[in-house]
């Protein structure tokens, strides 16, 4: 590991919390104290008018890589050299990475997801129900699609968004997907494996709002899965333990987010471990 600081910065929106605040940079920080890795996760606000500089500078100044968040996902494409494979799918990046003298842009969120998803099912061959269609939805929809996912059923209340999402995996993917209006309570059929939401419902400070499901259409052969990592045991995580199903929190996903894009970022597989027990200190978990 070279002696010099890697800065490894996360462009995001006008709404970034300070670093001492942000979850993502305390989960990252830990892991780097842990493995002795002498890099710097650090978080700066930048919007889209200077994006275009900001790129320029990380090229400049031969930062290893950075993150960006809404609203930077797309318009950073036109910045950058390259796209991974489900970035170039999904359309939106949110891990850039330095290969040689090019900025190639990765996305994690789907990839954290499905890394989550797998330590309790595989999902090739499942039947799925994801609720949503915005970027997190995007992603995830993509992802266990190209892991093997043979049917996903996109639940959205904006039938143009729900539409778009399901013709890209159709397209770009080998699964089949449909499209489903969210409109009241929507009930899970037979035969699902998986559900998702894949929403901002539930999220902090909203903690008892409710998603728009049919608790008594869950089966505990089903796994559901909440993208919300704050806080990690959502309503629907505990209606759905309380049905006897088996549940996968956003925790799992963050993690994984950051074990991806660390080890794009430096070469070293880090300790999952360390950064889920920094991020449950955060959330008093």
């Amino acid at each position: 590991m070279p002696d010099e600081l890697n800065f490894l910065p996360s462009l995001t929106g006008s709404f970034a919390k300070p670093a001492a605040e942000n979850p993502t940079v305390e989960m990252v920080e830990a892991a780097y104290r842990h493995h002795g890795l002498h890099w710097r996760y650090i978080n700066t606000e930048v919007g889209p008018e200077n994006l275009g500089e900001a790129v320029a500078g990380a090229r400049a100044m031969n930062w290893a890589g950075f993150n960006c968040s809404l609203p930077n996902k797309v318009e950073v494409i036109q910045h950058i050299d390259g796209l991974g494979e489900s970035a170039s799918v999904i359309g939106a990046v949110n891990c850039v990475v330095r290969r040689g003298e090019q900025l190639i842009g990765e996305n994690t969120d789907g990839k954290g997801f499905l890394k989550s998803l797998e330590e309790i099912v595989d999902p090739a061959g499942k039947r799925i129900v994801m609720f949503g269609a915005g970027g997190a939805a995007r992603a995830i929809g993509v992802e266990v699609a190209l892991a093997g996912a043979t049917h996903i059923t996109i639940v959205n209340r904006s039938e143009e968004r729900g539409q778009e999402l399901m013709a890209l995996v159709n397209d770009k993917t080998p699964a089949e997907a449909a499209f489903e209006k969210w409109d009241g309570d929507h009930s899970v059929t037979d035969g699902v494996d998986v559900v998702i939401n894949a929403t901002s419902i539930g999220l902090y400070p909203d903690v008892d709002a409710r998603l728009a499901l049919n608790l008594d259409s869950l089966s505990a052969d089903m796994v559901v899965a909440d993208v919300i990592p704050n806080p990690p045991q959502t309503r629907l995580i505990r209606d759905a333990q309380a049905r006897g199903c088996k549940v996968l929190d956003g925790l799992g996903m963050l993690v994984n987010q950051g074990i991806t894009g660390i080890e794009y970022w430096t070469g070293v597989t880090v300790d999952g471990g360390v950064m889920r027990t920094r991020l449950e200190e955060l959330f008093s978990v």
